[in-house]
């Protein structure tokens, strides 16, 4: 299911941290992204609980969803980046995973099986200890 919660997210912007000089410390280039669930009209409350289980991890304790990104260069790439996170983050944790279908072995598969347990079995035969009784 594809939802696009762009127009809910609350921005903030902050100094990146690494290499880059100058650049890295004048300029604001990371950005933050805070989507409250709770606040949301977008989805419904099923998939709000189904996003609060998926996601537990990246939700803070007041209930939203953060994503951050300072990769790119300019405050916009990492605006940018940080919407296709989220999309991406909330597509993936409302699909359903299909339901597995129960089949049953095939006979060549069962027959295969059997086959490799014989020659499991025999091998160990073979490495049993010589009874001088036996050749008797």
């Amino acid at each position: 299911m594809k939802v696009d919660i762009t127009s809910e997210i609350v921005f903030q912007s902050a100094r990146s941290g690494g290499k880059g000089g100058q650049n890295v410390n004048k300029v604001e280039t990371m950005v933050e992204g805070r989507w409250y669930i709770g606040k949301s009209i977008l989805v419904n409350d099923e998939q709000k609980t189904l996003i609060r289980a998926k996601l537990s991890n990246k939700i803070t304790e007041d209930d939203c969803l953060l994503v951050k990104s300072q990769t790119e260069r300019t405050q916009l790439g990492n605006k940018a980046e940080v919407i296709r996170k989220m999309n991406q983050l909330l597509a993936a944790a409302l699909t359903k995973p299909k339901p597995r279908k129960a089949t049953k072995p095939t006979a060549t598969s069962v027959e295969k099986r059997i086959g490799n347990k014989k020659q499991h079995t025999y091998n160990k035969q073979l490495r049993k200890k010589i009874n001088k009784h036996d050749y008797l």
